[in-house]
């Protein structure tokens, strides 16, 4: 099969195995697991924060961000479609007894001014205080789109003169990173936290990162210890980790330009699937020239070899990583050719 569901669906690397089977370990809730500490301080540096923590998924990372930066009965702004928002089981409610605003957005990108505008009036009794604003980046929903670097900038700057935290949920930030040019410590420097996962992309079998200031760093390991996450010997996992930063960012580009020609041909065949949008390892995709919904359309592709998931009743979501090559791109587009 070609598995164009997700980029969670990557196996790790022989060099991953290789590396998980001589890690050396300890136990890392008493912070003696040397792996995890090089991850950790890997990680910080390469995003130019002071610290890191070691997490088990990127909701993990997330939502310890969000009860780490928040108080109960507060309120967080983030994109309408945002990850935390629509992926993450209502942790942001039933974990940190806070309440979402949704900013809606192009493509998850939310305008300043709509930010701005949402800020509740800290002075007026009636209503919880903005604590956090959490921006996504690359956006999933928004077919791996890249956020522009001047909006961050306008948006941090806006939270920032008013004591407002800033989350970046960049479980995709290596993406936006290699798409764009900008480095991920430029991308990082203007949140106070970021989460990024280790296991999309770049191939990792289990965990993401959180990074941030020390202090930061210190409140959040206590809130991943209170979710569950505190782990033991977790250097044969770090291992794999350390693989992924040091070898897997720069080949992304390679999965960018696999979303490209996806978008690129499906769109020469009729599909509703514009390739400028393929701005990272996504291509979106109508398929309502088949014909059929887009549930329908995902079993009838699959019964041809491709796996792929529908994200709108009309789209279907492509996605490539390391593990799908040009040559099955190319098959794949057959395969929704036979379908016309």
């Amino acid at each position: 099969m070609i598995d164009l569901r997700s980029d969670t669906v990557t196996k790790p690397t022989q060099a991953m195995r290789d590396a998980m089977a001589v890690a050396e370990v300890g136990d890392d809730v008493y912070g003696e697991d040397p792996t995890v500490i090089r991850l950790q301080e890997l990680a910080a540096k390469m995003l130019g924060k002071e610290a890191g923590l070691f997490v088990v998924s990127g909701t993990m990372g997330n939502q310890v961000a969000i009860m780490t930066h928040t108080q109960r009965g507060d309120e967080l702004i983030t994109e309408a479609e945002s990850h935390i928002f629509y992926y993450e089981v209502g942790d942001i409610a039933a974990l940190s007894g806070v309440q979402a605003r949704q900013v809606p957005g192009k493509r998850g990108i939310m305008d300043p001014d709509d930010v701005n505008h949402a800020i509740r009036d800290s002075s007026n009794i009636h209503f919880p205080r903005t604590s956090l604003i959490a921006l996504e980046n690359t956006h999933n929903r928004g077919g791996g789109k890249v956020w522009p670097i001047e909006y961050v900038r306008e948006i941090a700057g806006i939270a920032h003169e008013r004591g407002i935290a800033v989350h970046m949920d960049g479980a995709r930030i290596f993406n936006a990173s290699v798409a764009s040019g900008i480095a991920p410590d430029v991308w990082a420097s203007y949140a106070d936290s970021v989460m990024f996962c280790l296991s999309k992309g770049l191939c990792a079998p289990v965990g993401s990162m959180l990074v941030g200031s020390r202090d930061f760093i210190d409140r959040a390991r206590k809130n991943r210890k209170r979710l569950g996450g505190g782990l033991r010997q977790a250097g044969i996992l770090a291992a794999a980790g350390i693989v992924a930063l040091e070898t897997m960012v720069d080949r992304l580009a390679e999965d960018h330009a696999n979303a490209k020609l996806l978008a690129d041909e499906l769109a020469r065949l009729g599909y509703g699937s514009d390739p400028a949008e393929a701005e990272t390892n996504m291509a979106m995709v109508d398929v309502s020239v088949s014909g059929k919904d887009a549930l329908s359309f995902v079993q009838l592709v699959k019964e041809k070899g491709v796996l792929c998931n529908a994200v709108t009743p009309t789209t279907v979501r492509l996605v490539t990583h390391h593990d799908v090559t040009t040559q099955q791109c190319r098959e794949a587009v057959q395969a929704f050719k036979s379908l016309l």
